[in-house]
């Protein structure tokens, strides 16, 4: 540019020049002989600018494929041109050196200045600025272990937000979408089964998904979600989305029976929106009870101190295989945020009610089809009868019943009397001391 700038002045130079003589020409005729011999020699010298700028501009247009053809081709050195020039690494401009530097995977953002992206394109092919392969390679092998089984294992979990419809005004006959929380989930299988935390979407009247896939297009879609079947005993649900095959990518499950207290654990979820979040922990404890959302306990919960929040609920609790092992249920926290202390439901626990759920949309229990009486009832009975009652008291047992069909008879009142019924104590060999 500041060679072209100084022709540009050098042949103005010359124009001026060139009027002058012209014009002493006009004034005396005598010397036009000279004058024409000096404009001869002032036009073949503009003539040579002109044709070696015009020859340096075609060399300069010349590299450009070359460029291109050095950027797929990175063992061949950059400088070089195929007319024979030479173009240093300094003369790209900030957006050629951007370019090179992203086709190698090279990070630049951090480069404020041209030097900057000069010095680390220079490294680059030198081969002294890692790539993320070899960045990867750097990482100590735990560290390593870790990125692998996030990068392995993230594509499966899944962004789950929920809304409701309410009115938009008293006197409003117009519905509006209130959004009304977000948990996460996991795919199941590759049919599109998402499995989550019941308590996530109980309130809901819909439920998205979102964060599936590796992070293409498709799998930043976001995906409408329908309830296949929840257990809310288990605080467990099961939604469906009508997502392609590539972006479902079912989580491998592992088993909890062998869950060892010291034994490292991973949770992926979304805490507090923050969609696809690690962290890291150890089995705390197993075997702990937990207050579910139906007011019955779950049993056999896995106790971890890996960080659990608001919004992780739902997503899953993995081993250092990145094996599923439990479902990130609950935490305890007087100030509603992780105090170290998470539990999650155990996958054994899930593996069976998810299946049933996806196969009947319900939970299908045994049931004898009887009801008992409390133990403070039948502490009672013993009382007013002065014999103990040991067993179960059978109060009623309908006849359409399984215990019915068995010939289990219930409690009877007849003329303001109770006539007890049977007293269960023993099943399968087994003697029963109390209603438990």
């Amino acid at each position: 540019t500041t060679q072209r700038a100084r022709d540009a002045r050098l042949s103005s130079a010359r124009r001026s020049r060139l009027n002058l003589f012209v014009a002493r020409a006009a004034q005396s005729p005598h010397t036009w002989q000279h004058m024409t011999m000096r404009l001869s020699a002032a036009t073949r010298s503009l003539s040579s600018i002109l044709a070696a700028s015009l020859a340096r501009d075609a060399r300069a247009f010349s590299a450009v494929p070359i460029l291109r053809a050095r950027a797929a081709n990175r063992s061949r050195p950059l400088a070089s041109t195929r007319s024979g020039g030479a173009r240093s690494v300094s003369d790209f401009t900030t957006s050629e050196l951007k370019r090179l530097l992203s086709e190698r995977g090279i990070d630049f953002r951090d480069c404020l200045e041209k030097s900057e992206l000069v010095e680390r394109l220079q490294s680059a092919l030198r081969g002294d600025q890692p790539s993320d392969s070899s960045a990867l390679a750097a990482l100590g092998e735990g560290e390593r272990s870790v990125v692998q089984l996030f990068q392995r294992v993230s594509p499966s979990v899944a962004f789950i937000q929920t809304s409701t419809v309410r009115a938009a005004g008293p006197l409003s006959l117009r519905g509006e979408v209130v959004p009304q929380g977000s948990g996460s989930g996991f795919v199941w299988d590759d049919e599109g089964h998402v499995v989550t935390n019941y308590h996530v979407i109980q309130q809901a009247q819909k439920a998205t998904v979102t964060g599936l896939g590796t992070g293409d297009a498709a799998s930043m879609a976001l995906f409408d979600a329908t309830l296949v079947g929840a257990e809310p005993e288990k605080d467990i649900a099961v939604l469906k989305v009508r997502a392609p095959k590539s972006v479902l990518r079912p989580i491998t499950v592992g088993s909890s029976s062998e869950l060892l207290v010291g034994q490292s654990v991973f949770a992926i979820g979304n805490p507090f929106g923050l969609d696809h979040t690690l962290t890291q922990g150890i089995v705390s404890a197993v075997g702990r009870e937990v207050q579910g959302v139906a007011g019955r306990p779950i049993k056999g919960c896995v106790q971890t101190d890996a960080a659990i929040n608001p919004g992780n609920s739902g997503g899953p609790l993995l081993d250092a295989k990145g094996r599923l092992v439990g479902v990130n249920t609950a935490i305890y926290s007087p100030s509603g945020a992780s105090a170290g202390i998470g539990f999650a439901i155990p996958v054994d626990t899930v593996r069976r009610i998810v299946n049933q759920l996806i196969r009947y949309g319900r939970m299908l229990r045994p049931s004898m089809g009887i009801s008992v009486a409390d133990d403070q009832m039948t502490r009672g009975l013993a009382d007013r009868l002065g014999k103990p009652l040991e067993g179960v008291l059978v109060m009623e047992a309908p006849p359409n019943t399984p215990g019915g069909e068995a010939g289990l008879v219930g409690c009877m009142r007849k003329g303001g009397q109770l006539y007890l019924g049977d007293l269960i104590t023993e099943v399968s060999w087994s003697r029963r001391e109390s209603n438990l």
